[in-house]
């Protein structure tokens, strides 16, 4: 685990080496290395960081309701079966519209939003389904279920027209169970420092995503989180930080329907 890392928490801080699921449970939040999360998941580091090109070739999010161009994504959606006596079963679901209501996305919440979706040269990726599947168990182990439904979102943003926002709606809960942010790259930029906020408290974590294929894991009814703004660094003309955003619900996906 990267320095520093072990000793975020919003009370006394865990020991070093204490497991994923107990640092879910007691905090509500959890980071990985990028060697811990191929550990946990059963690939090889090597094969989540070959895949950063890909986000190279993200379309533009044309639902920005700031009148920002700074973002860029594609968007996919999976069930994730978990038999008792059998391995995961990871299903890409037909091509579907990301929705959020808006109490969790005041600003782009109640809109049907249709992005991109993802490549089969991602999904196809050696260690795209046992990503998908180890999180899955290990948020399993923190709240049992047999089912997940799970959204997957690449994405891009990028410093091109001074400022860019990762997360333009503020600090959050996305209206799931569970939240992955893994880091793909950061390049030519400033900022980006997120934060991770007790739901129903006072206290929170500030730390900065820096490592390929690290990962901030999230307990999304315990806590709220937001990432701060990107700038370019020094005389560079633009930078990017690439992201891939992996969300974990139990009982199907978000919709109008399992909002009314």
């Amino acid at each position: 685990m990267p320095a520093g890392w072990d000793t975020l928490s919003f009370g006394a801080p865990l020991a070093g080496g204490t497991a994923a699921r107990q640092r879910l449970q007691e905090q509500g939040f959890c980071l990985l290395a990028a060697d811990e999360l191929a550990a946990l998941s059963g690939y090889a580091t090597a094969h989540c960081a070959a895949a950063a090109p890909l986000w190279n070739d993200l379309p533009p999010d044309d639902y920005l309701r700031d009148g920002g161009h700074y973002r860029f994504r594609r968007h996919g959606s999976f069930v994730l079966d978990l038999p008792p006596s059998a391995d995961p079963d990871l299903r890409q679901m037909p091509h579907r519209a990301h929705w959020q209501p808006t109490r969790y996305n005041a600003l782009h919440g109640g809109m049907l939003r249709w992005f991109a979706p993802l490549t089969d040269d991602l999904t196809g990726r050696p260690f795209w389904a046992p990503l998908l599947a180890g999180l899955g168990r290990l948020f399993a182990e923190v709240r049992p279920v047999a089912r997940w439904y799970v959204e997957a979102h690449q994405f891009r943003i990028d410093t091109r027209e001074g400022v860019g926002r990762p997360t333009p709606e503020g600090a959050h809960r996305d209206g799931v169970d569970f939240v992955a942010v893994v880091l793909m790259a950061r390049h030519g930029i400033r900022g980006g420092e997120t934060r991770v906020f007790e739901l129903a408290g006072q206290r929170g974590v500030r730390f900065t995503l820096a490592q390929p294929c690290s990962v901030l894991l999230m307990d999304d009814t315990r806590v709220i989180h937001e990432t701060t703004p990107v700038q370019p660094e020094g005389d560079a003309a633009a930078g990017w930080r690439d992201t891939l955003v992996l969300t974990y619900r139990a009982g199907g996906f978000l919709d109008p329907e399992s909002a009314a």
